[in-house]
């Protein structure tokens, strides 16, 4: 397989295990309501608005085991979801090429976005039907830096990327409001939901690569490459 058909299926994956974050995200979410640490999340009026009335709908998805093993069961969407995105990151900061301060912002990101791929696969792959010590070390150790140095990354990258004029533009503005929105989306949902901008983010730019568009020309530089040569 040539280096751009794998590229475009890369960016096909990211686009549509972004959709399946979206939606598997509200059922992990829902699942994690039904369970003791997760019943806190409901004193706010803005979860506990759209989870009651759901989870009463949806409960033949949430009442098939005990809810911590439905919890982890769901949970282990995340990392299939934080894989696919990373992998079009990685895939992307390969074609753009940067030079300068750009580069350091993807290595920093890449560096975030792998720690976070890290983190969902030890929280949610290592424990099965009931949730044992390790993820409250997990969640201490693992997912809290991760949500912190992805914060940071994407930001970071994104207000490079628009610097450049990256395109997709909408890409590059998920990444820049990154954590305002992931503080929205907690207020909401759960805390892996909170991951959808960078879901988006490049899923939306690898949509685009999915489909022909960003490969580099002889006679120059599309808007999936650098501008900062």
């Amino acid at each position: 397989m040539n280096n751009d058909l794998r590229h475009r299926r890369i960016g096909q994956a990211a686009w549509v295990m972004a959709w399946v974050g979206l939606v598997m995200g509200q059922l992990h979410a829902m699942a994690r309501h039904n369970t003791a640490d997760g019943k806190s999340d409901l004193e706010s009026g803005t979860t506990r608005v759209w989870s009651d009335p759901a989870r009463d709908f949806f409960s033949p998805l949430l009442d098939w085991a005990n809810p911590d093993a439905v919890y982890l069961t769901y949970g282990k969407i995340w990392f299939p979801v934080f894989a696919a995105f990373t992998a079009c990151a990685f895939v992307l900061y390969q074609r753009r090429r940067p030079q300068g301060f750009e580069k350091f912002a993807w290595r920093f990101a890449l560096v975030a976005y792998t720690w976070a791929c890290v983190a969902v696969l030890v929280t949610y792959w290592t424990q099965w039907t009931h949730a044992t010590a390790l993820l409250d070390q997990a969640f201490l150790f693992l997912d809290i830096p991760g949500v912190l140095l992805t914060g940071i990354g994407s930001t970071m990258l994104g207000i490079t990327l628009v610097r450049h004029g990256f395109r997709p533009r909408t890409s590059a503005w998920l990444l820049v409001l990154a954590v305002p929105l992931s503080l929205v989306l907690d207020l909401v949902t759960s805390m892996g939901s909170g991951a959808l901008p960078e879901m988006f983010a490049f899923g939306i730019a690898g949509h685009q690569l999915s489909k022909g568009e960003g490969r580099r020309e002889t006679a120059g530089e599309t808007t999936l490459s650098s501008t900062n040569a």
